[in-house]
């Protein structure tokens, strides 16, 4: 059978973006379809614009700061409007870039809802058209839990476009998102809390991580409320909300802000008129090579529910069309030793085993860390601290775990990933000759473990 085309990708944000560029290069007649914004969650309400946000929330603290360093400020005012603003017109510009990508890459874009007829078509806009394989990579999506006064509730979705900023608002959530804009939040000005059923946030990072980044969210003042879970929000005739917790506590805010996590997107794409199956968690089950129960439908990226990260569905993106138009190039993903960063106030960094995964992995471990002030701070009355901590392997000298949280963690991560990567030794590190000064050297430095 001819088919209209040999892919044809449902869903234009990173992932499903990468893949079709890529397939057109390799020679594939390839369409995209997207209903919303092209460039996905990362670019539109995700990594992107949240990065932004933050380094506008840590302007405060550089204001602060300079008075150390001899500088004589004026009363610092900040606008929401503008930097909403701009924040816009950024995204704007990189909406463009992603259809100039996909457009000079030779692909075809449709824009609209595109919805599975059968395993080889679909329909956008009414029209219908036939392909050899099908990419579901239509990521995810926040979910607000079903309580009495859900409606008055935002996630990120929303975060991105208020019209003004909150005086007071609530957090609510363990994971990355929600510490990463409780730190906005504060950093901006706002009267911010954040709430976690849990006791302590960031399930899965190390223990040593978790336990900093309380302290020194503590120290700035954030509001961190564990153990704290909502029962009901009710809107007040001024227009305020009235949360009623779990324990039978109240608390007044001006908006409620759910980070408590995503869910596939796969609302009316037509899945039960396929093979396709879905895990017990929603997400769509696929094979090694990201192949569907249907032979003709991959899935990729969030929606598969692996590693949720942008990069991650870029490499997914990648091998599919590799695999499926120039196979001589294919290799498959690695999901070992990728690297991660918060974008907390301060940053978390981080790339392979925590302390908790290697022992429970049957790893004799040696632990190194540093805990220090930075030098930038000398000169402040801050009195914020750096972790800095490598799991290493005392039987093979390997470098199991790297872990930051302070400055830049993100940007001194990625280089120590490779390291990681290649498999280095402690010695390694050991025998690399540090820069100075910097907050980096002391990855190298590190000379008598703290724990085994």
């Amino acid at each position: 059978m001819a088919y209209d085309f040999d892919l044809y990708v449902i869903g234009a944000g990173s992932g499903g973006v990468r893949s079709a560029r890529f397939a057109a290069g390799f020679g594939a007649k390839v369409a995209v379809a997207e209903s919303r914004y092209l460039g996905g969650t990362c670019v539109n309400v995700g990594c992107v614009p949240k990065k932004l946000l933050v380094y506008g929330a840590h302007f405060a603290e550089d204001f602060e700061q300079s008075a150390g360093f001899g500088w004589t400020l004026g009363e610092a005012d900040f606008d929401w409007a503008t930097l909403i603003a701009n924040k816009d017109r950024e995204i704007n510009r990189l909406n463009g870039i992603y259809r100039n990508l996909l457009l000079n890459s030779g692909v075809t874009l449709h824009e609209g809802h595109a919805r599975l007829i059968d395993p080889h078509q679909v329909e956008v806009n009414g029209q219908r058209y036939t392909a050899r394989h099908i990419l579901i990579a239509t990521g995810g999506w926040p979910q607000i839990p079903d309580i009495p006064g859900r409606e008055h509730a935002i996630s990120s979705n929303e975060a991105f476009f208020l019209k003004e900023l909150p005086k007071r608002i609530l957090v609510v959530g363990g994971g990355y998102i929600a510490v990463e804009f409780a730190g906005i939040f504060h950093g901006l000005g706002a009267d911010t809390k954040l709430l976690y059923r849990g006791e302590l946030f960031l399930r899965g990072f190390d223990g040593a991580v978790r336990k900093h980044l309380q302290e020194e969210l503590t120290k700035r003042g954030l509001d961190l409320q564990f153990n704290a879970d909502i029962e009901r929000i009710e809107k007040q005739a001024d227009g305020s909300l009235k949360v009623t917790l779990k324990d039978g506590r109240e608390l007044a805010t001006d908006c409620v802000f759910y980070a408590t996590g995503r869910r596939p997107m796969l609302d009316n794409l037509g899945l039960e008129n396929t093979g396709v199956k879905l895990d017990k968690r929603g997400f769509i089950e696929v094979d090694e090579q990201y192949q569907s129960a249907e032979p003709s439908i991959l899935a990729i990226g969030d929606v598969i529910g692996r590693v949720q990260l942008t990069p991650v569905a870029l490499a997914e993106g990648m091998a599919v069309a590799r695999r499926l138009f120039k196979p001589e190039q294919y290799r498959p993903v690695d999901y070992n030793m990728i690297p991660t960063a918060v974008f907390s106030l301060p940053n978390i960094g981080t790339v392979g085993l925590t302390e908790e995964q290697a022992r429970e992995a049957g790893h004799k471990v040696q632990i190194f860390e540093s805990r220090f002030r930075p030098m930038k701070l000398t000169l402040t009355e801050c009195q914020e601290r750096t972790l800095m901590k490598l799991v290493v392997d005392a039987e093979t000298d390997k470098v199991l775990g790297c872990h930051m949280v302070g400055p830049d963690a993100g940007e001194i991560v990625q280089g120590l990933a490779i390291a990681l990567k290649a498999g280095a030794t402690k010695r390694d590190f050991d025998e690399t000759i540090g820069v100075h000064p910097t907050a980096a050297e002391e990855f190298v430095t590190m000379r008598t473990p703290v724990a085994g």
